[in-house]
């Protein structure tokens, strides 16, 4: 709708501008990018003016693979004064598109990218994605890497020890009223995000850029794959397993043989990082229930094959 064309144009600059934050924040020019890791981290700002990212695993990292955008053809044919200012920045501010997918280069179909991940970042945050010993449950992208369980971020202040463990279920703090539980567990929307945007990537680059997944497994797949087996380990949560128990009801054991129990289908607020178990409230059709989305996107994928 060309109704809205200047608005695009300004998300666009907006998107260029935070882009080049993230690889230089304030005077200090800290980036969040950590080039040696692979991975974005948050960066503190201290009152004396010292600054320093904080190196917690968490989907911090993971959260920048969620800013892109794929823009077809016919749309930049459609809309010539958008098309004419992104040509402008691309040929006037070069510093601020020299380290992102900035629509410069083609992909499948003639298709233009906007992305922060790419594609060397891509790959090397995929890479801690996708690893088992971090973020990659069997039930779906953890929101704090499974690393920090043997070893958690410390950062002392004022002489006073804070600390990130990995923590699969519910948190152990009361920060927030006690509903912190970010550390852990697998929460649906963001996996949800994260599975759209590797769609997205797909439909740029096709079925020539592969990643391992798991990591370390040696087993390449395609970005289209990938989103795939994430999807189906996010169904496995309600699947009954060999002995008829689905990873959501826990060790509640009634639920899970009762025959007036074990085929109601809750969708809980969030889910244990590691087995899968139902946690907080019951209800969360809101996010939870996109796990509809899902199944019919594998039913689809089946098909097409």
């Amino acid at each position: 709708n060309s109704t809205y064309e200047d608005i695009a144009s300004k998300f666009f600059e907006h998107f260029l501008y935070i882009a080049d934050a993230m690889n230089g924040v304030g005077e200090a020019e800290i980036a969040l990018w950590d080039e040696t890791d692979g991975f974005y981290y948050d960066a503190l700002h201290l009152p004396d003016s010292h600054q320093f990212p904080m190196k917690v695993r968490s989907l911090v990292g993971l959260i920048p693979l969620c800013a892109v955008s794929i823009l077809e053809p016919e749309t930049l044919e459609q809309l010539p004064g958008f098309r004419e200012r992104t040509q402008w920045f691309l040929k006037n501010r070069p510093d601020l598109t020299q380290n992102i997918a900035c629509m410069q280069k083609q992909g499948i179909g003639e298709r233009r990218l906007l992305a922060i991940a790419y594609p060397d970042k891509l790959r090397r945050i995929l890479e801690k994605m996708l690893d088992a010993t971090e973020f990659f449950s069997p039930y779906g992208i953890r929101s704090v890497s499974k690393v920090h369980a043997s070893h958690p971020y410390a950062l002392t202040v004022d002489g006073r020890e804070y600390r990130v463990d990995y923590e699969p279920a519910e948190s152990s703090t009361g920060m927030f009223g006690g509903n912190s539980n970010w550390r852990g567990p697998i929460w649906f929307p963001i996996n949800y995000l994260l599975l759209e945007s590797l769609q997205k990537f797909y439909r740029y680059f096709g079925d020539d850029f592969k990643v391992e997944c798991p990591t370390g497994s040696g087993q390449m797949m395609t970005l289209k794959e990938v989103s795939i087996e994430l999807a189906q380990r996010l169904i496995q949560i309600f699947l009954a397993d060999a002995s008829g128990k689905r990873p959501f009801y826990g060790g509640t054991d009634k639920f899970q043989t009762d025959a007036n129990w074990r085929d109601l289908i809750l969708f809980n607020e969030y889910f244990h990082g590691d087995n899968g178990a139902g946690i907080g409230a019951s209800h969360q059709t809101g996010w939870t229930g996109l796990i509809a989305k899902l199944i019919q996107q594998c039913a689809e994928q089946v098909l097409s094959d």
